[in-house]
């Protein structure tokens, strides 16, 4: 009985060990089979193929609020990298170099002149073509202190104004725009889902740049797309276009606006209508001084008595004897 029992033991542990590679072959043959089906990317597409960078830098003596602004921009563009502050204002194609060093495609470059004027390059790096533009109208997102909020790296939907198909420059700039403000698809850095709008419009031949969040009413089980609404966060700038340049921070110019004005000429325009306000006064009183002394007053008499009595003299008393 006892040989009986171990014999017994001994085949049902060896039917046991005879089932277990039937069972790694099944499980085997699943994943296989799951491996065959679950085709996330055709073989001939490559999900990373966009693989846009965007160098962010400016130049020393930047003030403190266009900092925060390119701040604002560094956190809206998850797939951008930042570097020092440029030493130089003159020779801008060492930024070519650190955006090749950075393996970056795009730039945009913050040029700060007389700690006051704020004008933003944006380029294509070797090759170009780069843009300049005059920065006004400037409001951080700390500053505006709006009640909008969107989660940091989320990917922008970039609404552009129907204007930008009206001319060719402003085509240019729409390409240029969409490449470097749209993070490309499964970026590292990126969260997988769209909650705020970045809008371009074209007015009064400037850019304005506003940034909104899509809001959608959670009270409901099935959200109507009707229902969702647009809240303003920030930043907010407008863009004035000054040349389009046909390579990188420099070359021939394929645009000029000619309705741009300088900071420097605004600004001693504005100095010569206050010194010729100031040059009107002087020249008034002037004339009136000299048309007082050639058109005297005559003196009355009832006037020339009270005169008198102020200055205190009496009627028998002479001016002249003092």
């Amino acid at each position: 009985m006892l040989k009986r029992h171990q014999a017994g033991k001994n085949a049902g542990g060896s039917a046991s060990q005879d089932q277990q590679p039937s069972k790694k072959l099944k499980t085997n043959e699943t994943s296989t089979s799951e491996d065959a089906n679950a085709q996330p990317f055709p073989a001939t597409v490559d999900p990373l193929r966009h693989k846009e960078k965007v160098l962010i830098l400016s130049t020393r003596g930047i003030t403190f609020r266009y900092r925060h602004l390119m701040n604002d921009l560094i956190a809206l563009l998850p797939h951008c990298k930042k570097d020092n502050k440029l030493d130089t204002k003159s020779d801008r194609n060492v930024i070519n170099e650190v955006a090749d060093m950075k393996s970056c495609s795009s730039v945009v470059f913050f040029e700060v002149r007389k700690k006051q004027d704020l004008y933003l390059w944006l380029a294509k790096t070797p090759s170009g073509p780069s843009v300049k533009f005059l920065v006004q109208n400037v409001h951080t997102m700390a500053e505006l202190k709006l009640s909008g909020n969107c989660l940091k790296g989320s990917r922008p939907v970039l609404s552009f104004h129907k204007a930008f198909d009206s001319e060719p420059h402003l085509q240019l700039l729409k390409e240029m725009l969409a490449q470097i403000f749209c993070t490309p698809k499964r970026h590292h850095k990126s969260k997988p889902f769209f909650d705020h709008v970045l809008s371009f419009s074209v007015a009064d031949g400037r850019i304005w740049v506003r940034n909104y969040q899509v809001v959608i009413p959670l009270d409901k089980k099935k959200p109507d797309p009707d229902s969702t609404s647009l809240v303003e966060i920030g930043p907010r700038m407008c863009l004035n276009p000054i040349k389009i340049f046909e390579g990188s921070f420099g070359g021939r110019t394929l645009y000029e606006n000619p309705t741009y004005v300088s900071p420097n000429a605004v600004r001693s325009a504005m100095k010569k209508k206050a010194a010729g306000k100031y040059r009107s006064k002087v020249q008034a009183k002037e004339s009136h001084k000299a048309h007082v002394t050639a058109n005297p007053i005559p003196r009355n008499e009832v006037d020339e008595v009270f005169r008198r009595q102020r200055a205190g003299y009496s009627d028998g008393d002479d001016e002249d004897d003092e």
